[in-house]
């Protein structure tokens, strides 16, 4: 079992940018593949970016490549989501996840059972 807590969210205005950061206690991380997922008001949880244990493989979802970044540090048992070129409908909440085992496969994440509070992220003028 790991503890996620989630911080950075706010109000940004279309356009903007924001930092999310994880932090991780209580159990394995430099381990592990983590994951970032969001879930707007009605809507299911769907997933954002992954990063493997060491940082050096990032998986994004389509809708997000190329305005957001996943990093990791083990050092600190940290993992941030950089936020680029927010648009109106990416207002959600925002979690991240540790892997569900310490094997994970480029582009086929499968979350562990534990989530944070989540932060929430709004888009709006």
């Amino acid at each position: 079992q790991v503890q996620l807590v989630e911080s950075g969210g706010g109000l940004v205005q279309p356009g903007g940018s924001l930092r999310l950061s994880c932090a991780a206690s209580g159990g394995t991380f430099s381990g592990y593949a983590m994951g970032w997922f969001r879930q707007a008001p009605g809507a299911e949880r769907e997933f954002v970016a992954a990063i493997n244990w060491s940082g050096g493989v990032t998986d994004y979802a389509a809708f997000v490549k190329g305005r957001f970044t996943i990093s990791r540090d083990n050092a600190k048992n940290t993992v941030a989501l950089q936020m680029n070129s927010l648009k109106p409908e990416e207002t959600a909440v925002y979690y991240c996840n540790r892997h569900r085992s310490s094997m994970y496969y480029s582009g086929s994440y499968f979350p562990g059972p534990d989530w944070g509070q989540g932060t929430q992220v709004t888009v709006s003028s």
